[in-house]
């Protein structure tokens, strides 16, 4: 890199830093301006009742406007809470009723509305059940919210109303109120499609800019859902479980993170979408003019809660406003199942959330493996005889690679008496580097590549990775049993402990063992097909032992799916050495055609870059040798 590159560089990193300083500063500005506006919008609102109540009084304890508002700010407290009067009537008689529930349900969903803030109470995924059998209630109960606050001549917060409700069984459609006066409300219309998954939410505001300042130009909403635990292992559902969104006109979804505690995230951009996405199940909220920005967030509940829930989402989205005497607010809910073409229908990018892992090995999950999958599932039933089938198939397409693998094994191998003469030729440490050099021509000579064994693991580790990525997110093998596992989507156990060992865990997950041993015997056989290669000797107690014990550590709490894959790619591997050896490779006549490969070869061959450099590096080593005598 010349002076001028640097200085480039340099001037370029100046340039970014500062436009992002700059654009920082401007954004805080627009707040401090829109924060600014507000506050008038709030005065001049406050002002308006004063002069139609020029006595001030409020219908509660005989307390100013002023007062009110100063108590609230005073106390941190939101108009609204339970107890609170409002100044307009209209709303204190919505302030108080009776909680009641209704229902839309069509072939696939089961949801219940509350008339307290009209916001859906629990949503059921039907022809799905949870582990214990019971039916899968995605979300249940009072803690769950949908709330929209504004500024309406008094800070209004609709999840402390009981809506008016109106119910239009035929159109499977309800409509919930809440009025400011007769001509003046709030509209939540929900309709529910036949055998959709989608909840149509359309927030309709009638009349409202007599109460709502002109220069108000957003609302806030607040989501809140707490999803239950409904999966057999409750880390592993954990680990597959977050929130994600996606930003308008890109492909791209983003995510809070996966295996933390809680996570949280502040958008300060559009947002198209963002789900509360389970393992096997999401609640996908979408907005077709998309949120101005929002703060989401998601913290996970204790294995042993009593409630049995698994997390708690939250997002605080802001939604756009602009004063007319009727505005429409489309939206939409999604509640089913995280299956990848059946999010992929609905052309939002709803299948990026599912956790397929990065660039390639998503490529390989999209385009290999799901179509694989999915077309053995069309005429086999058996999800373990498809695994086993997949596991086959994957095999015969690297089978060339695996080959030339043995193959290279092999040479290096049968060169071994070779290898052990220059060892012998170069006994001393400082003649390290003149047998490196003359081992390298001797394969050189014998057309034997040193990496040529390193191809396979080469095109089947993004296979492995994938493979790790794609079961235990399938939706397909969830409650799916095989053999002794009742859930391939989730570990197998055919030991309960009445202890938990740390990072192993309560119990004794066979295929994980079974993986395990092979993964130890596959190591063994490869160090005896290695022989003949002296690269990095010490790795070979690592891969023997270390490796089947972090495996075994790791794959215990995993899904049941992924332990039987890599025990199956374990047994095809050894099976196919085994073939190899016996039918394919004949050592005997392999060192006679390496043997007259090599006296064919020049006496001088070629020197490689690597070569060159490995010699220059002796000759620097032997004058430094000369320097200190």
């Amino acid at each position: 890199m010349n002076k001028n590159t640097v200085w480039a560089v340099l001037l370029i990193g100046a340039i970014l830093v500062g436009f992002s300083m700059y654009n920082s500063k401007v954004a805080k500005e627009q707040q401090r301006v829109q924060f600014v506006q507000d506050s008038i919008a709030r005065a001049q609102a406050i002002e308006l009742m004063l002069s139609a109540d020029p006595e001030g009084v409020l219908q509660d304890g005989g307390k100013t406007v002023q007062e009110e508002q100063v108590t609230a700010e005073t106390k941190g407290t939101t108009a609204g809470t339970t107890g609170q009067r409002y100044t307009n009537t209209w709303l204190n008689r919505h302030h108080e009723g009776e909680e009641a529930f209704h229902v839309l349900e069509n072939e696939k969903l089961r949801i219940v509305f509350s008339n307290l803030g009209g916001r859906p109470y629990s949503v059921q995924i039907k022809n799905f059940k949870t582990y214990a059998g019971d039916s899968l209630l995605f979300f249940e109960g009072p803690i769950n919210k949908l709330e929209l606050e504004l500024f309406a001549g008094e800070q209004i917060n609709t999840g402390n109303f009981f809506f008016d409700v109106q119910e239009n069984q035929e159109n499977n459609e309800l409509l919930f109120r809440l009025y400011f006066d007769n001509a003046s409300y709030i509209e939540y219309a929900y309709v529910l499609e036949e055998d959709s998954y989608l909840l149509n939410l359309s927030m309709n505001l009638i009349g409202m800019d007599r109460f709502i300042p002109r220069n108000v130009t957003q609302m806030d909403l607040n989501w809140n859902v707490h999803v239950r635990h409904l999966e057999k292992g409750f880390n592993n559902e954990k680990n597959y479980s977050t929130v994600a969104y996606k930003y308008p006109n890109t492909k791209d979804v983003e995510k809070l993170g996966m295996r933390k505690a809680e996570a949280s995230q502040s958008v300060k951009t559009r947002v198209e979408w963002l789900a509360f996405q389970q393992q096997f199940f999401s609640a996908i909220f979408i907005s077709d003019q998309s949120f101005n920005s929002g703060d989401m967030s998601f913290r996970f509940y204790a294995p042993d809660n009593p409630d049995s829930l698994l997390m708690d989402c939250r997002a605080f989205m802001q939604l756009p406003y602009q004063a007319s005497p009727e505005q429409n607010i489309p939206l939409q809910f999604y509640f089913g199942p995280n299956g990848y073409y059946a999010l992929k229908e609905y052309d939002r990018s709803f299948e990026q959330i599912l956790p397929l892992g990065g660039f390639l090995i998503s490529w390989i999950n999209r385009f290999l493996i799901i179509p694989t999958f999915n077309l053995l599932n069309r005429f086999i039933g058996n999800f373990g005889l498809i695994i086993l089938i997949m596991t086959l198939f994957i095999k015969l397409i690297v089978s060339p690679f695996t080959y030339k693998s043995h193959l290279s094994s092999a040479k290096m191998r049968v060169l071994k008496p070779e290898i052990d003469k220059i060892n012998e030729k170069y006994p001393k440490k400082d003649d390290a580097m003149k047998k490196q050099q003359e081992t390298m021509d001797l394969y050189k000579k014998t057309g034997v590549k040193m990496m040529g064994g390193c191809w396979p693991m080469f095109f089947q580790m993004p296979i492995l990775f994938a493979m790790f990525r794609f079961f235990p997110g399938s939706i397909e093998l969830r409650q799916q049993g095989f053999l002794w596992a009742d859930d391939l989507s989730g570990y197998d156990s055919i030991l309960d402990l009445p202890f938990n060992i740390p990072l192993y865990g309560d119990h004794i997950s066979l295929f994980a063992l079974l993986m395990a041993v092979s993964m130890f015997l596959y190591s063994k056989m490869n160090m005896k097909q290695q022989a003949g290669n002296q690269q990095m000797p010490g790795m070979q107690g690592m891969m023997l032992y270390f490796m089947p014990i972090m495996m075994l550590t790791v794959a215990n709490n995993l899904s049941a799916a992924l332990s039987y894959y890599y025990l199956l790619s374990n047994l095809t591997t050894m099976l196919q050495t085994w073939i190899f050896q016996k039918f394919f490779v004949n050592e005997e006549e392999l060192y006679k055609k390496l043997k007259e490969k090599a006296a064919k070869a020049p006496a001088t061959p070629k020197k490689s870059k690597f070569q060159k450099r490995l010699e220059e590096m002796q000759r620097q080593q032997q004058q430094q040798m000369k320097n200190k005598k």
